[in-house]
């Protein structure tokens, strides 16, 4: 009979735990900053309530100077529960309570005191039919002054229609919190009596946003731009009669609460600015000049038309250029020019130009005026209007006529030619000048030269009046070469160098001649001078040596070339060419780098890689070659090809010209040995055994490296516990530049939050593990690379290596948690919800909380995190897309039953979940006292048509179990109870006697049940008992 009553007191108990909620109060939450002399709100919700639908609020306060005493603000269902200093300010409406819901309520301070800041609790009278739960919630308000300033000063402006406006707006905060500011232009039409509209605001975010009335003119025409820490400036750039009215500025100071979201505290406005737009004169006048009207032949001709007109700059206007009554010019409204094909050739060519210099300046320019050009001169002015299907005009004006006369030329040219030096050095450069003067008009250039044993002439080069060179056939290779150049160095001096000279080619007389142009009609003149050419020998040697001929990797090797000469080599340009030939000979010797007479330094395209690690130095008399950090590719045979070059620079800097000699050096042969990698890493395996929902961190140490500089990348791998076999899982990997890099299977937001990559030392690594739970078993290992810099390869790997593994078990803790073990089997549909238990038994500790994760895998592979609900009731997902198919049930303390939704395929497999139970320590903090992991759950996925409705109404044997069976079980159920409360007094005391501690409490009644657990060991016991009577 005992065994039966404990049995029913014990359904009895679970019954009315699944049937009784609990009530949750619920306030804003703080601390909430708010302004002086503002309106604020705070609401309060609750929920799990018994009883009406409507639900009564009272608020409190604890002030700051007594944070223990209590003072009644204000409650919905107690006229007289606000204390005497608040009663005031209840009855005039300044604190009033909107109740937005029955049981959700808004708190209201229409004109916020600095007395107002405290700690406001908000409090529920119970209508439960117990106390369960909690009632009341505190939030914590700080009043701070309004510092908030926006000035602008009042202006009572007048403009023209499609004039520029602009307006400034000082705004200023001095807030000791965090806060951002938000300003808005606004527009008021006629005096100001109608809805404001928003003319463009500048949001807390930075964004700007124009209003409805002003957002085709946002782009283009009305701007806002923060000028400097406090000003804003407001620019419209052509006003329009809509912008009449009053225009003023608005400033918002906003702060983010603690929930997150953005909240005004203030808000300033400054006086109003009186805009009025004045219509502007449509008339205007056209007008033209030259700025000389009488002209010689190839003088410039200049001819402005000018437009006078108010508020030009804001109107369309097409001028058209007429000579002797025709069109010979058009520039229209967008400033596009077409010219007459005769004038459009000219232009082409340079010799005119058309250009609107303003929207009230039009200049018609000849650079070189022609007797054709002799004439009357007059411009066309059109006022355009825009509309979408292009312009139209609206008015046109003529300018009055201007004569313009143009007078031919005559000749006044005088010719001489000048020498640089009459005795010059075989290789300098030959340098001569013809100087014009008495003339402003094209001229063309030829230079002549006659040797002494010929008779006729050579053609040298020519210049032609645009310019244009045109050597002789005897010169055109020199040309090409750059060893000729004839340059215009101003209008009338005409330069003809000859680099590189030769003492037996280059001697004898030179003659210019010069060509004076006009229109139909030339004039020559010419003029001569003799030059004399000195010979000069070379003789050269050059000589290569090297201190290191067996260089290791990465050390620095420099090889020197020796130059010598009977002769100063300071005196004539010399050049070094480096040559460089792989072991064994591929294409024979390469350059390497070649340096020019002046320090320039050409690069060879054969062998790229030593540009990026070798340095080249070049003095008079040797050159010196330095390669860093050596490689394979550097090994081979080297040497040096000196060159010396003619005293002419130019020449010097053209290769491809043959040099007055070139000597090759003796060959050097370099080889370079290969590193071996040091690299060492602890191989010790290890065994690690911790608690649950503690931290801690797996070792990864380098004993050796093979240069200090060396860097590292490393890479945490994860083997799970089961199958032996099991791939190892890329958890992080760090590389050389330590940019992380999780692998797929730990690439979620709580999986990297949870894991991290540490570098503790120069040589010692840890992989820190945040909150271990029971899926983090198994084994972990680093993967370590060293990688060593080389300037022709970059970074490259050198070599790996992998550590030791370290096993992580949980300990097992002395401490108890009752977590259900029995493990089940669940076969459902596709798009089905499942629901798969996570049951705690037994009591616990009256002031412990709870935390739990659920796992899921396959058979034979390891378990992955799915979600983690935490103590404060957080929740937390491993995977974003299950976000909205797992569901945590907690319908009681110890239930964590987790729902998946819409059931899968690919959701098949086992699942069990971990329990964790959570107290405080003597400082307050929770941590984890003892941790228990579920039974399994293997989860069997079925085809959408195989479901569990046709196979049980197939089946008439399993139809008629479902049916009848539960009836039996409730009528068994319902003669436990019965029993149980006829013996419940008379077996009391006697169970008393037996436990010592009670193991139910009376049921006084209905309302009044509340169930008390025993102690952990007698509980268990008592269960056991009663399975053993009941067996019997």
């Amino acid at each position: 009979m005992g065994s039966v009553q404990r049995s029913a007191a014990l359904l009895l108990f679970v019954l009315t735990g699944l049937c009784v909620g609990q009530r949750v109060v619920l306030v804003q939450e703080g601390r909430l900053y708010r302004t002086r002399g503002y309106h604020i709100t705070i609401w309060c919700k609750v929920s799990g309530y018994q009883g009406p639908s409507e639900q009564n609020f009272q608020w409190s306060i604890y002030l700051p100077s007594a944070p223990e005493r209590e003072v009644h603000i204000i409650s919905t269902m107690d006229p007289s529960f606000p204390y005497t200093i608040y009663t005031q300010r209840v009855r005039s409406g300044e604190i009033y309570v909107e109740r937005v819901q029955g049981d959700y309520a808004l708190l209201h301070i229409t004109e916020l005191q600095d007395r107002d800041a405290g700690e406001y609790e908000c409090y529920t009278p119970t209508t439960d039919e117990r106390y369960f739960g909690s009632y009341s919630a505190k939030m914590n308000l700080s009043v701070i002054p309004d510092t908030l300033s926006a000035t602008m000063t009042p202006q009572a402006l007048t403009q023209v229609e499609g004039g520029p406006l602009e307006l400034t707006c000082e705004v200023s905060k001095s807030t000791a919190q965090h806060t951002h500011l938000s300003v808005a232009w606004y527009h008021l039409q006629g005096s100001g009596d109608g809805q404001a509209m928003v003319i463009l605001s500048l949001s807390k975010d930075f964004i700007l946003t124009p209003g409805s009335s002003y957002t085709q003119r946002f782009l283009s025409d009305v701007r806002l731009d923060k000028v400097g820490d406090t000003t804003y400036k407001l620019s419209i750039g052509r006003v329009q009669p809509s912008d009449q009215g009053q225009v003023y500025c608005e400033a918002v100071e906003w702060i983010q609460d603690p929930g997150g979201t953005w909240k005004d505290i203030a808000r300033k406005q400054t006086e109003k600015t009186s805009l009025t737009i004045r219509s502007q004169d449509r008339d205007f006048q056209a007008n033209i000049a030259a700025v000389e009207s009488s002209l010689a032949e190839r003088e410039p001709l200049q001819i402005n038309c000018s437009v006078k007109a108010q508020n030009s700059q804001n109107r369309w206007f097409q001028v058209i250029w007429l000579f002797k009554g025709e069109v010979v010019a058009r520039i229209d409204p967008h400033g596009v020019l077409a010219l007459k094909e005769e004038y459009e050739e000219r232009a082409a060519l340079g010799q005119l130009q058309v250009v609107k210099k303003s929207n009230e300046v039009y200049i018609l320019k000849v650079y070189q005026v022609e007797l054709k050009d002799k004439g009357t001169y007059s411009c066309k002015v059109s006022e355009m209007e825009k509309a979408s299907t292009g312009f139209s005009t609206t008015q046109f004006k003529t300018s009055s006529d201007i004569d313009v006369n143009v007078t031919p030329i005559e000749s006044h040219m005088h010719v001489s030619v000048l020498s640089s030096e009459r005795q010059i050095v075989e290789g300098d450069t030959l340098i001569l000048h013809c100087e014009v003067s008495g003339t402003t008009r094209p001229l063309s250039v030829n230079w002549w030269h006659l040797r002494k044993n010929r008779d006729q002439p050579e053609h040298i080069v020519g210049m032609e009046q645009d310019g244009m060179l045109r050597p002789g056939p005897s010169y055109q290779e020199r040309s090409a070469n750059r060893d000729l150049r004839l340059e215009k160095m101003n209008s009338t001096t005409f330069t003809l160098a000859i680099y590189n000279t030769s003492a037996t080619n280059d001697g004898g007389s030179y003659k210019c001649e010069v060509t004076e142009w006009s229109m139909d009609r030339s004039w020559k003149q010419a003029q001569e001078t003799s030059v004399a050419i000195s010979p000069l020998s070379l003789d050269l040697r050059a000589t290569l040596i090297s201190r290191t001929a067996n260089v290791t990797f990465t050390q620095d090797f420099e090889l020197f070339c020796q130059i010598s000469a009977p002769y100063l080599t300071t005196q004539v340009p010399i050049s070094v060419t480096w040559q460089f030939n792989t072991i064994p000979e591929a294409n024979g010797y390469q350059q390497l780098v070649k340096i020019m007479p002046r320090g320039t330094i050409e690069w060879g395209a054969a062998q790229p890689h030593f540009q990026r690690k070798t340095r080249v130095t070049k003095s008079a008399s040797s050159s010196q070659l330095l390669i860093h950090s050596a490689t394979e590719q550097d090994a081979g045979r080297y040497r040096c090809e000196v060159e010396v070059w003619r005293r002419s620079s130019q020449q010097a800097r053209h290769p491809a010209m043959a040099a007055a000699a070139a000597v090759k050096s003796n060959v050097v042969e370099i080889k370079v040995n290969p590193p071996e990698s040091k690299l060492r890493v602890n191989t010790e395996d290890r065994f690690l055994e911790i608690s649950g929902g503690t931290d801690t961190e797996i070792e990864c140490r380098v004993t050796s490296l093979t240069q200090r500089d060396s860097q590292l990348a490393i890479t945490w791998y994860f083997l799970p516990p089961s199958p032996a076999d099991a791939a190892p899982l890329q958890i992080v990997r760090t590389n050389y530049s330590n940019i992380l890099d999780y692998g797929a299977e730990f690439s979620s937001v709580m999986q990297k939050s949870k894991f991290h990559s540490e570098r503790v030392s120069s040589d010692l690594f840890w992989l820190r593990i945040l909150s271990v739970n029971h899926g983090d078993r198994g084994r972990y290992y680093c993967l370590v690379e060293e990688w060593l810099w080389s300037v022709d390869r970059g970074w490259y790997k050198l070599g790996r290596k992998e550590s030791g593994k370290t096993m992580l078990e949980f300990k097992v803790s002395e401490n108890k948690l009752h977590v259900e073990k029995t493990n089940h089997n669940i076969t459902a549909t596709e798009n089905e919800d499942v629901t798969m238990s996570c049951l705690l038994q037994g009591p616990s500790q009256p002031d412990s909380l709870f935390s739990a994760i659920w796992f899921h895998g396959l058979e034979h592979s390891g378990m992955k995190t799915l979600v983690k609900v935490h103590i404060s009731g957080m929740v937390e997902y491993a995977e974003e897309e299950m976000v909205g198919r797992l569901h945590l049930r907690r319908p009681s303390v110890g239930d964590f039953s987790l729902t998946l939704r819409s059931m899968e395929p690919g959701d098949a497999g086992l699942y069990y979940c971990q329990v964790q139970e959570w107290q405080q320590d003597s400082g307050g903090t929770w941590v984890q006292w003892v941790s228990e992991v579920s039974g399994y759950t293997r989860l069997t996925a079925l085809p959408p048509e195989s479901s569990i409705s046709s196979r049980v109404c197939s089946s008439p044997s399993l139809l008629h179990f479902i049916l009848f069976y539960p009836l039996i079980l409730f009528l068994g159920l319902i003669t436990a109870l019965c029993l149980y409360v006829k013996n419940m007094q008379t077996h009391k005391e006697s169970i008393y006697q037996r436990k010592g501690k009670e193991l139910w409490v009376d049921l006084k009644g209905a309302g009044d049940v509340e169930p008390t657990f025993s102690d952990h060991n007698n509980l268990e016991e008592e269960m056991n008992h009663l399975k053993e009577e009941k067996m019997d």
